[in-house]
Parts: C-alpha cells; structure tokens; sequence
C-alpha cells in the first residue's frame, strides 16, 4: 500500500492504493482526535505493508516516530523538486496528495536523506545553545546602550570585573535601574547554562573521530565541526566539493536569460546555524593564519568586505569536505594554490 501525504500541523490529506487489489481512495485525517494515529494503527493490524511518501516539513517529528514504531516505510521528499514537477497551476491538498502517490507509483519520488533520531536530538544541543547566545548578546548590547547613555563607552571592557562593577554603581533613574538590575540578572543565570551547553558541545565533538579531524583546520573548534557533521551527515552523499556550498545556500542566486548573467544575493537555502558558524570560524582562520588572511584580503580589496566573509565560509565548507572524504588532516601544503598533478594529490587536497 503506497500513500502520498500532504502534512500539515493539524491534520493530514492522503491519497492511498492498495497495489494488490488496485483500489484507491482518498481521506483528510485530523490529528487532535488521534483520528491520523488510529488510521495507521489499524492497517499495522491488518499486517498491510505500507509505504508512506511525504514533503519534508516542520512539526511533523511525532509523525515520523509514530510510522517508525509501526514499522512503516518513510519517504521524505525535497519541496523544491516535488513543486518543480507540478505541471498545471493548480495547487490543493487533494493535488498535493496525488501528486506525491503518483510520484511513488511511476518511481520519480525525489527522496532526500534524513538523519537520524540521535543525530536530530544533538542538534537540538547546537541550536539551544546557539538561540541562548542570541538572547545573551542582546541583554550585553542593551546594558552597553545603559551605558552610553551615561557617557560610558567602554566596549569589551564592560564585560571585566572593573566594568562591571563601574556599571553597577552609574546614578540611573529609577526604571532605568531597574532595567539594569533586571538584565544584570538575567545575564548572570545564562552565562553558567551556555559554559555547560558548550562543555556539552564539546564532549559530543570528542566522540567523533571525523569532528577531531575537521577540528585540526585553523578556526575550525569544537562547534563547527559537531555542527558540520551532523548536518552533512556522510560526505558520500556529495559527488564534488562545490556542492557542499549549494546545499549550504553560500552560492549567489541567479536569474541568467539571453545571455545576460544575473546574480543576486546568495539563495541562503539550506541551515542556517551550518552557514553562520562556517563565516564565524572562516574569519577566525583569516586572523589566525597569513595564508587565509592574505586570500581574505585579496577578497577584500576585490569586492565588499561582507561578500569577501560569505566567500571564505564557502571556500572552508568546500575544504572541511574534503578533509572528511579523504580523511586526511589539516596540512600547509593544502593552501591556495594549484596542486594539479602533483603526485599523492587528489581533488586539489593532499
């Protein structure tokens, strides 16, 4: 039995064929009631092997789980190319359903990977921590604006014992002050739980080999490399570096026609938390290291200083990959530069 899901958070539009007798049908499953849970429950007792194909979409984990614990057959689908072999512009959840059945049936399903529930579950960890950061450098920007008010720019040097306790003792009035208090607080309760989420961070990074690896690259710590290898998940799934900056969304977007090249900003489609530690720890390469440096600076006199960052992310997404495919460290001798028939050298990395 093949069925195409159109998913949404409250409830679910199916179009079904059981293969054996030919019959089709067609339901809209409410998932408040336990009305979608019971649908799929009955057919494991009727001992039905079932194939379920779907878009990939958020809120639907329990979904998953539950056709998992059913031993069900899960096919998760890429939107964009499920969308791209719409032909009329019509769009329903009746049509979304049978497209996605049709697509099953004629073999044209374009299944994507998924990871697994405990790669899922480390994630949650990088992005917890990574929304807890957000929240602390706004408190820290709010209190640095508490300053300046007063004349106090101070910068970095806010953040010592010294500033701290010069912050503390500013006249302020009375809901200013309390503003103050408050953030003060606020901040004290969150610095201790990201030094634990990061310590976390860190021992998940030490039980994989292929992080300890990624982490020998200048710039490259224990939270870009954990990140890098849960969200690439295995470097086979790539057939050559470039696409590592395509799936990220670091390349530009373009709307090219007769002849004419158009490029925009770049198509940020991909994870978000991936792209943004990737220009974090290119820019910790580029000041720790002459050789990145001096390429960031070409880059920089090139073009803008931002399109130069977005740049040099790519360019250490595209090296970490092939770092992992060849399992092979960080080396010198991989720096700018052409390494074409040189002996002992494959895809430009030793």
């Amino acid at each position: 039995m093949m069925i195409g899901v159109d998913y949404h958070p409250s409830f679910q539009q199916i179009a079904f064929l059981m293969e054996e007798t030919g019959e089709y049908s067609e339901r809209r499953l409410n998932h408040s009631d336990g009305e979608a849970e019971q649908f799929y429950r009955d057919l494991q007792l009727r001992g039905v092997h079932v194939r379920v194909g779907m878009e990939a979409t958020g809120y639907s984990r329990w979904f998953e789980r539950l056709l998992a614990e059913l031993g069900f057959e899960v096919w998760i689908g890429d939107p964009a190319e499920i969308k791209a072999k719409r032909v009329k512009k019509q769009k329903t959840d009746r049509k979304d359903a049978q497209l996605l059945l049709k697509l099953m049936m004629e073999d044209r399903f374009p299944r994507i990977w998924v990871p697994s529930p405990e790669n899922r579950d480390v994630r949650q960890l990088l992005w917890h921590r990574h929304r807890l950061v957000q929240m602390r450098t706004r408190i820290m920007n709010q209190l640095q604006a508490l300053a300046m008010n007063e004349g106090r720019r101070w910068k970095s040097k806010l953040w010592s014992e010294q500033g701290r306790a010069e912050l503390e003792k500013l006249t302020l009035a009375p809901w200013a002050n309390r503003r103050r208090r408050e953030l003060l607080e606020l901040l004290d309760r969150m610095n201790p739980t990201i030094e634990e989420l990061t310590a976390a961070a860190e021992q998940e990074a030490r039980k994989r080999p292929e992080a300890l690896r990624l982490m020998t690259h200048p710039g490259v710590g224990p939270l870009t490399a954990l990140a890098y290898v849960l969200i690439i998940g295995t470097p086979s799934r790539f057939h050559r570096g470039k696409q590592i900056g395509n799936y990220v969304g670091m390349i530009p977007s373009e709307d090219s026609s007769g002849g004419k090249q158009r490029l925009g900003h770049i198509s940020k489609q991909g994870n978000s938390l991936l792209r943004f530690l990737l220009v974090e720890a290119a820019q910790a390469a580029a000041r720790n290291n002459p050789d990145w440096r001096r390429q960031y600076l070409h880059l920089v006199l090139r073009r803008h200083k931002s399109i130069a960052k977005v740049a040099m992310g790519r360019r250490l997404g595209v090296r970490l990959y092939w770092m992992w495919r060849n399992s092979c460290e960080y080396s010198p001798s991989m720096e700018f530069g052409s390494y074409a028939g040189q002996l002992g050298i494959g895809h430009g990395v030793k």
